[in-house]
């Protein structure tokens, strides 16, 4: 099943919103494109630890994740929970209504819990800007975001 999640790329001060489609079907493998550094090349293993450590799991399927755009390229951590809530979505682990009226970013740390992120400013500006419901983020990074709302 194919679910579509949105996060974002940040460079300096401004964001560009970042499509992480996420299909789950038959096979086995875990494969992601769209420019990942290595980073979020390896995010597979925290996922799948801070998944198992919450009652969920990575499925036993075929796992293809595109970031687009593809030319654009994505770095750090941060999509960690972009990346998980697709799966879980994708999956049908959770119900996901209205998932993509929202960015999501968060680092994940095996044990579940979300690390902050760098950017929370510009990536709540440039959700404002492209109609987003809201921001999925750290707690952490509350306060830097909602200076937006101020």
């Amino acid at each position: 099943m194919l679910k579509k999640v949105f996060g974002s790329a940040v460079f300096g001060v401004e964001a560009t919103t970042v499509t992480v489609e996420v299909n789950t079907d038959t096979g086995i493998g875990y494969h992601l494109v769209g420019l990942p550094d290595n980073a979020i090349k390896e995010s597979n293993y925290r996922i799948a630890a801070a998944l198992q450590n919450n009652g969920y799991r990575i499925p036993g399927k075929k796992i293809i994740i595109n970031m687009s755009p593809a030319d654009l390229r994505k770095e750090g951590s941060a999509y960690d929970l972009t990346l998980a809530i697709g799966i879980l979505a994708s999956s049908n682990q959770i119900k996901a209504e209205d998932l993509e009226r929202y960015i999501i970013m968060g680092e994940l740390s095996l044990d579940g819990t979300l690390q902050p992120i760098k950017g929370a400013l510009p990536i709540a500006v440039k959700a404002r800007q492209e109609g987003f419901k809201g921001f999925i983020l750290p707690r952490e990074n509350a306060k830097e975001a909602v200076l937006l709302v101020v």
